[in-house]
């Protein structure tokens, strides 16, 4: 059984996906052992302790760069033995010396097609004001890998849903999140779990 450790920094929407995933029997393989945020006052703080997952808090602000925060987080990764690491809205870019000692070890989800909308600022509302900015017919959530660069590691699943004529950015949010991200990252942490990624040239495939 995999331990699963959570970042996270906010309202917690992907972990709770990720805990009633748990719960049904959607992940297989791995158990969610330890929620870490950012930030003392993130609900998704309480989504864990209200089912009895183990939180730590990290404060992004006590730390003066990206590299002594993410060495802050390496020590508890390892106190608490994590064999997975999931990116749930954590808003911090984690410095290589974490990236590196977990590689192809952490997963994120991004709110967009990866390469489209991604990188650097792309995060939030914004990535849908610019998809919806640019008219794209469709856009999606892609879950992939963490590397150094943002929103360059390799992916994992993609999925995909139509633009509507009347969307704005927090509409379109919503039917990514339901239709897309909730699902998907799921499934990326059971395959995850059951070793059923495998990585060849930097790429990642999902064994049959």
């Amino acid at each position: 059984m995999k331990n699963i450790v959570v970042l996270v920094s906010g309202g917690g929407t992907n972990l709770q996906a990720l805990i009633d995933a748990e719960k049904s029997g959607i992940i297989k393989g791995g158990k969610i052992t330890c929620v870490i945020s950012s930030k003392p006052d993130a609900y998704a703080l309480e989504r864990a302790k209200n089912n009895n997952i183990a939180t730590r808090v990290i404060p992004r602000k006590e730390y003066s760069d990206s590299k002594s925060y993410s060495m802050a987080i390496l020590d508890v990764l390892r106190e608490e033995k994590a064999d997975l690491i999931v990116l749930a809205g954590f808003m911090t870019i984690l410095d290589e010396c974490l990236t590196k000692e977990y590689a192809y070890k952490i997963i994120n989800v991004h709110p967009a097609l990866i390469p489209s909308f991604c990188g650097e600022g792309y995060y939030g509302l914004k990535v849908h004001e610019k998809a919806l900015e640019y008219g794209v017919k469709v856009s999606g959530a892609t879950i992939h890998f963490v590397n150094e660069k943002a929103d360059a590691g390799a992916i994992i699943l993609q999925g995909v849903v139509d633009i509507e004529k009347d969307d704005t950015p927090e509409i379109l949010q919503r039917r990514i999140m339901e239709n897309v991200e909730w699902k998907l990252l799921p499934k990326a942490v059971s395959l995850f779990c059951q070793d059923k990624i495998e990585i060849i040239d930097g790429k990642a495939y999902v064994k049959k």
